[in-house]
């Protein structure tokens, strides 16, 4: 149940959001990331644009709100995650959706 932010082909890192529904919440104890299959090493990562932190293990378990992205080396930056912290949100899957395609929406506070 892992899903990419963006599109397959269109960056090497990507920064990986469990569980997989946007936007992203604080209040969803969601865990981020970074992948990249070529890359070794730990990723770098950043909150709000500034360098945060870096965690060899490559993911961790959000507990601030604020918009997130990593890098793994040469591979360059991920897509931002914005992780929301409001009292209602109207969430969507993840997954790319087509006219005429059942979804689920979640309406959670």
């Amino acid at each position: 149940s892992w899903c990419p932010l963006s599109p397959a082909g269109a960056q090497t890192t990507q920064l990986l959001v469990e569980p997989p529904w946007t936007p992203a919440v604080l209040w969803d104890k969601m865990t981020l990331t970074c992948q990249d299959l070529g890359a070794t090493g730990a990723a770098i990562w950043y909150k709000d644009g500034q360098r945060w932190g870096q965690n060899r293990h490559n993911r961790f378990t959000v507990t601030e709100s604020g918009t997130y992205m990593c890098d793994r080396f040469s591979s360059g930056l991920s897509l931002p995650v914005r992780v929301l912290d409001g009292p209602l949100v109207l969430q969507v899957p993840m997954w790319v959706l087509l006219e005429g395609d059942t979804v689920t929406l979640h309406c959670r506070r």
